[in-house]
């Protein structure tokens, strides 16, 4: 069974950082593509940045240069280090994946940047 599970949301202060895991299991990991996405209240979920199985990375225009995803295939954990947060970045964090069983999501983690 597919298991996905986020950690490290929290309340950061602007200008700050956080960094988000995804530990994954019940699928051969390395061989997906993982995605985050977030969702603020009020708003429609959106796709925040995504990385290939071969390490190819994409991001939303709003977080390019202040955000990196990454994964390592060793831990089956996909990560999103948040630098230079914004109150706008306040949301629930998810990590997906699509893979042969199908659509899995995690639970989310909570992110607020606020002072």
């Amino acid at each position: 069974q597919v298991h996905l599970v986020e950690s490290g949301g929290g309340l950061v202060q602007p200008g700050g950082s956080l960094r988000l895991s995804c530990a994954a299991s019940g699928f051969t990991f390395s061989s997906y593509p993982m995605s985050w996405y977030r969702q603020a209240p009020g708003k429609e979920r959106e796709l925040v940045a995504t990385i290939s199985a071969g390490g190819s990375t994409n991001y939303v225009d709003s977080v390019k240069g202040r955000f990196t995803i990454s994964r390592d295939n060793a831990k089956n954990t996909v990560y999103l280090q948040m630098n230079s947060l914004k109150p706008e970045d306040t949301a629930v964090y998810y990590c997906r994946v699509l893979t042969g069983l199908g659509l899995f999501w995690g639970q989310g983690t909570q992110v607020t940047v606020s002072s």
